[in-house]
């Protein structure tokens, strides 16, 4: 499974931080990396940090399958980790409701 990290220009990227949030996607999702040929992470601020507090951190995350639909999922936080967090947990409700229910069919 490939992993890519998309910041926009408000969010320090790159580096640790990509690695970091890779191995954290590909920890949270390892049951499914048989199907999941690339997972795309976009992360936005859209005030720049200037409130404090605000749900303003955005993360919106794409999940290429093999063989099936691709799932996105997305959440808002007031930080840039809750935000990506949230979303892999939403990203993997969303695999597991999917494969289970392919199991039991």
């Amino acid at each position: 499974m490939q992993v890519r990290l998309n910041t926009d220009n408000h969010i320090d990227g790159g580096g640790r931080k990509d690695s970091y949030w890779s191995e954290i996607a590909l920890e949270k999702l390892k049951r499914f990396e048989d199907h999941i040929s690339a997972l795309e992470i976009h992360v936005a601020d859209h005030n720049s940090g200037s409130r404090q507090g605000a749900l303003d951190k955005e993360c919106n995350i794409e999940a290429r399958l093999n063989g099936f639909a691709n799932h996105a999922t997305h959440c808002k936080a007031d930080s840039v980790e809750k935000a990506i967090s949230g979303a892999l947990d939403k990203m993997k409700k969303a695999l597991e409701h999917t494969f289970d229910k392919i199991k039991t069919h």
